[in-house]
Order: C-alpha cells, then sequence, then structure tokens
C-alpha cells in the first residue's frame, strides 16, 4: 500500500500540511476505524495516542482539518453505541463463564460485569469512532472541500 502514496496538501487552520497518506480507494473504512484514521482522508489520527493509552482527541484532523466534534453534545449517539458494545461485550463474557465455570446466573453476570470493566474505556473511544465514521457517511462535512474550490 505504501507504493500508492502520495503527498495531499490541505490549505486548513492557516498552514500548508504535507502529509505522505494512502490514497482513500485502497484504505478499507474497516482499517480506518481499527487505526482511528479520519473518515474524509484517512491520512490523520482522530487521538493523539493509540486508544490503549487513553489518549486526548484532536480536535481536527492534522492532515484535512475536518472538525471531528462538529457542536456542543456531539458524541450523545456514541453513548448509544458505546452501550450496545459494553452490552454484547457482557453478554459474550457471561455466556463464556456460564459455559466454562457452569456457575449460577447471578453469579456468572457479577463476574462478567467485573471483567468488562478493564474494556470500558477502550470501547469507549471505539465507539467516538464508530459514531463519527457513521455521521460522516450520513452528513459529509464539506466545508473544506467547499473552501479549497474557492478561487
Amino acid at each position: 500500500m505504501r507504493s500508492e502514496a502520495n503527498i495531499c496538501q490541505y490549505p486548513s487552520l492557516g498552514s500548508r500540511f504535507n502529509i505522505p497518506t494512502v490514497t482513500k480507494g485502497t484504505t478499507s473504512t474497516a482499517r480506518g476505524i481499527f487505526f482511528q484514521l479520519c473518515p474524509r482522508c484517512y491520512a490523520g489520527k482522530i487521538f493523539r495516542r493509540s486508544v490503549f493509552l487513553f489518549p486526548g482527541m484532536h480536535e481536527r484532523c492534522p492532515a484535512c482539518g475536518l472538525k471531528f466534534e462538529r457542536e456542543a453534545g456531539y458524541f450523545l449517539g456514541a453513548m448509544y453505541i458505546s452501550y450496545g458494545l459494553a452490552l454484547g461485550t457482557i453478554a459474550m463474557l457471561g455466556l463464556l463463564l456460564w459455559w466454562l465455570v457452569a456457575w449460577p446466573f447471578q453469579k456468572t453476570v457479577i463476574a462478567a460485569v467485573l471483567l468488562f470493566l478493564p474494556f470500558a474505556p477502550v470501547l469507549t473511544l471505539l465507539a467516538r469512532v464508530l459514531w463519527i465514521y457513521f455521521d460522516q457517511t450520513l452528513d459529509p462535512d464539506r466545508t473544506a472541500s467547499l473552501r479549497r474550490a474557492q478561487p
């Protein structure tokens, strides 16, 4: 994939970014979500560090200038995604525990919730990435492309 790299220049935020990127056609959405890449350019990172290190989030994409948090309360939708991910994870852990150790139901549920707790921060950040991708699919932010098209 690196052989298809090019230089994207986006005049945003008053400066030019020369960032080697993989063209959008060669990067899958699943890969972009896994590596927390910008849904518009697949070059900039959404978080400053890995999601496993409790990172801060960039306000805008470092490559194309896409604003990740469009408005106050933007990530409310990510809470619903996070809830679904948490419920699915707890259910899978509970079924696995019930199958492996055959504990009573209440004890299995409590153990599954306790085993889930270390995964909660990672799933919360993953839910934010999924929400950004979902939102950009339904309502893409075209302000940067409009700025580039103007003379």
